[in-house]
């Protein structure tokens, strides 16, 4: 990353409500939020029954377009999120063709409503099956009904990841700008919740809360904003273990004046899973957010959930500066630093 770089605009959906302001009240005072129940049928009459996080649908801000008359919730998460970070002002700008704005959606299980509705139509009878649902069930849906709504012709990208893979949407935005492509870029990652990815999760472990929800920035290069203070290049897991990788990023984001600073981490709860960050950010000095605690385990969400709770964090002036560690379940560890 050569130029310097600003988060000029967040957005959030979270089980805490609507808007970037929800997850960072929820977060400042460590909101307990309660589960609800999914429920799935099953041949022999006794339902499945597992907890989750949802998106509260009451206050809902879902951006009126026809794109999203049928898509699925992780469309709507993401344009929610997308539309609170992009603001009014650059929205017009985009429509009128005054501003191209790229597109980064980063994602882990992606439109698994529709696919378990479409396979299922399918699987019960291929005649009935609705190929309206079909474009729906795609990793880069999401994106698309983005890029249309905001009416960019800039690049359009999905990125598909584990929790950490945000960061590098992030990298891959800085690397739009510097070479001219872009204006600016809005990043955004969202997942929605269905049965079967919630109950994939629990086989991990019973203490982690299946969530949905969306997190966007707005990146550009120059502005009002909180600066993208450092981005290191994410580690890989094929090149070290997790442990190594978690120490690694530590080392990159060492910085001064850490006890004036926060650290917005990954950790589940789950001290097995956690150990990677337990331990590389043990001399840790400031204060300390752990989203995933509150908000619960959104898989591709959650990081972007982390980067938009560091800059709001500085926004609002709780920290000078705030560091997002994500350390990933199979690919990689990332982190980066804000500053205001």
């Amino acid at each position: 990353m050569i130029r310097e770089l600003f988060i000029s605009g967040t957005g959030a959906v979270t089980p805490a409500g609507w808007g970037a302001a929800a997850l960072l009240d929820a977060l400042k005072h460590g909101a307990e939020i309660l589960p609800t129940h999914l429920e799935r049928t099953t041949d022999s009459g006794n339902p499945v029954l597992t907890p989750v996080l949802r998106v509260p649908m009451e206050n809902a801000a879902v951006p009126k377009s026809a794109r999203l008359r049928r898509t699925s919730p992780i469309s709507k998460f993401a344009a929610a999120a997308a539309m609170e970070a992009l603001g009014a002002e650059r929205l017009a700008a985009s429509l009128e063709g005054k501003l191209r704005v790229g597109v980064i959606f980063t994602l882990t299980n992606g439109c698994v409503n529709y696919s378990n509705r479409f396979f299922g139509e399918v699987l019960g009878d291929p005649s009935l099956a609705s190929p309206i649902l079909f474009p729906e069930t795609v990793f880069n849906a999401p994106s698309s009904h983005l890029s249309a709504m905001i009416g960019s012709t800039a690049p359009n990208d999905s990125l598909i990841g584990d929790g950490s893979g945000f960061v590098t949407g992030i990298d891959l935005a800085a690397e739009w700008i510097e070479r001219g492509d872009v204006d600016g870029c809005l990043i955004v990652a969202a997942e929605e919740i269905d049965w079967l990815s919630a109950e994939a999760l629990r086989l991990y472990s019973r203490q982690l809360i299946p969530s949905e929800g969306a997190g966007a920035i707005y990146l550009e290069p120059a502005g009002p904003g909180v600066r993208l203070d450092l981005l290191p290049d994410p580690v890989p897991y094929s090149a070290t273990a997790r442990l190594e990788a978690a120490a690694a990023i530590r080392s990159a984001l060492r910085g001064d004046g850490e006890s004036h600073s926060l650290l917005i981490d990954s950790r589940t709860g789950v001290p097995r899973f956690d150990l990677p960050e337990t331990r590389a950010w043990h001399d840790w000095t400031g204060a300390r957010w752990s989203p995933k605690r509150i908000l619960g385990e959104s898989i591709g969400a959650a990081p972007a959930l982390q980067v938009v709770a560091a800059v709001e964090a500085v926004k609002s002036g709780i920290a000078t500066s705030a560091v997002v560690s994500a350390t990933g379940s199979n690919q990689q560890a990332a982190g980066l630093r804000v500053r205001a």
